[in-house]
């Protein structure tokens, strides 16, 4: 019975290139076994397996990547599986994304979700591998404007809608000015500096008001504009939080 090899090495000594490369043409998903794209440099392979690259192969430095995802109500908003994260398939690709980013395996190294997000709410969640992406969002998360679109039960007078302007302290972290104002009878806009799980509906409840349900539309600069509910994009390059 014949031995099996790495892809690697097989790839390495049918195109006459260096281990290194190899696992870089496997890893960047340029190589097929028997027609099948395979992105695993350790793979095994038997001699009578058919391998090759495909058009097109190149070596590429593969940059990190951010991910946005319009997460439905009802998902958890985690790094665990049966979380937003688990959306992120070929099939739900926003039609028309313009990153030029290919789908591959190891994009999912080291994603991690940066902007958590109620399970009942819906809107715009970030998974990174970025580490300035990741600072932003995170160490320097407090400085990062967020809006939201609230459905409440209730009204406000206009008295009690400048209280809430101003802001109110939760959990330890003191009292912002935040902006909110009607957008019709019954959806509340707000915005304001990245906001701690529970704290709109902390706000709606000290108002009289019953929050109904919660989507974020904007986190920094990058609206979810485009995304439909499950779907995800790519972070352009010259997008920036």
């Amino acid at each position: 019975m014949s031995e099996t090899v790495r892809l690697a090495k097989r790839v390495a000594a049918e195109q006459s290139c260096s281990r290194t490369d190899a696992e870089r043409y496997i890893e960047g998903g340029w190589v097929a076994v028997d027609g099948k794209v395979q992105e695993e440099p350790g793979l095994r392979v038997a001699p009578k397996q058919a391998v090759s690259l495909l058009p097109g192969a190149r070596l590429e430095d593969l940059r990190p990547v951010t991910i946005l995802i319009h997460k439905p109500a009802g998902t958890y908003a985690d790094d665990q599986p049966g979380s937003a994260r688990d959306l992120v398939l070929p099939e739900n690709q926003m039609p028309g994304d313009r990153s030029g980013q290919r789908y591959l395996k190891r994009m999912f190294n080291g994603l991690k979700l940066v902007t958590p997000l109620e399970r009942a709410a819906s809107g715009l969640v970030v998974y990174t591998q970025e580490f300035a992406v990741a600072r932003k969002l995170v160490e320097e998360g407090r400085h990062v404007e967020q809006e939201y679109i609230a459905r409440v039960d209730g009204q406000l007078t206009d008295a009690q809608l400048a209280r809430l302007q101003k802001g109110m302290a939760y959990e330890g972290r003191a009292a912002t000015p935040m902006k909110v104002s009607w957008q019709n009878e019954t959806h509340l806009r707000f915005a304001l500096k990245t906001p701690q799980p529970g704290f709109i509906e902390y706000v709606c409840d000290s108002a009289g008001l019953r929050l109904q349900a919660l989507r974020r539309l904007r986190i920094g600069r990058l609206p979810m504009a485009g995304l439909a509910v499950g779907q995800w994009r790519y972070r352009l390059e010259y997008e920036r939080f």
